[in-house]
């Protein structure tokens, strides 16, 4: 299968690179990003150079496209990739959850939207819980202040992350307004939600913590069928602290169990 990857910045590349380094049933054809100059000389030395192309132009050439974009992209990429039937698998998930009109058109055009679990972990136990019915979710974000800068809903309550000596509560909600307030950093929030409850009823809280280095996730699921807590410690990635090095690895892994003979897990 073709796969085409908009965005190359910390998930994309990483993505692209491991691709081109051979990948049994998958290979890449096409990538897309703002500077096509700076993506040109990113892949020059690929072993199979693909082909450079805009945003929207993806779908032409790729079985499966790959978002990995700055939000301001994300519509294009997603859009084309649903109308011409392909499947879709997005980074930016936290951005479906405001646009559910592209699950109906996926449904009507034959296209698929696959969601990887990114930095997250047990969205297996989470799908299989929301089977008999959950009772809540809770998930518990605590990130280093540089790995939050920048994020809407600072920047809107006029918070300061910069100086921290301790721990600042800085968001709790649903994750719904947590995916809008921090789109760049809680995408992980919005593929629990859409794994269980739904992301209204899915419970945040977002720290900016000068004590961690690492961005640390804690969900808690009560159900009448189980009860579990996970956390995870995600290193940041060092082309963008607001996402983690198992991102683009996660990606991979999907892509992957769209064309094994084994797949392993819901």
């Amino acid at each position: 299968m073709k796969v085409g990857i908009g965005g190359m910045g910390a998930i994309g590349m990483a993505l692209a690179r491991a691709l081109d380094q051979g990948v049994e049933g998958l290979t890449l054809s096409a990538v897309a990003s703002r500077d096509a100059q700076k993506v040109r000389a990113q892949v020059a030395d690929f072993r199979a150079v693909p082909a450079v192309v805009m945003a929207h132009e993806l779908a032409e050439h790729a079985d499966i496209v790959v978002e990995a974009a700055p939000s301001a992209a994300f519509d294009s990429i997603a859009e084309a990739a649903i109308e011409a039937g392909r499947i879709f698998v997005p980074s930016s998930v936290g951005a479906l959850l405001s646009r559910a009109q592209l699950i109906e058109r996926a449904r009507a055009s034959g296209a698929r939207i696959i969601v990887p679990t990114g930095a997250l972990l047990g969205l297996d136990a989470v799908r299989a819980a929301a089977e008999g019915g959950i009772d809540s979710v809770t998930m518990v974000t605590r990130k280093p202040p540089s790995g939050l800068a920048g994020a809407p809903h600072l920047e809107r309550n006029q918070i300061d992350v910069s100086n921290l000596v301790e721990p600042l509560l800085v968001f709790e909600g649903s994750a719904r307004d947590g995916a809008i307030g921090f789109p760049a950093n809680v995408n992980v929030a919005a593929a629990l939600s859409l794994a269980g409850i739904g992301a209204d009823k899915t419970r945040l809280q977002v720290w900016a913590d000068p004590g961690v280095t690492r961005n640390t996730h804690t969900i808690v699921v009560d159900a009448p069928t189980v009860r579990f807590e996970m956390k995870i410690e995600n290193v940041p990635s060092v082309e963008n602290p607001r996402t983690g090095m198992l991102t683009p690895l996660s990606v991979l892994a999907t892509l992957r169990g769209l064309v094994s003979t084994l797949k392993v897990g819901t």
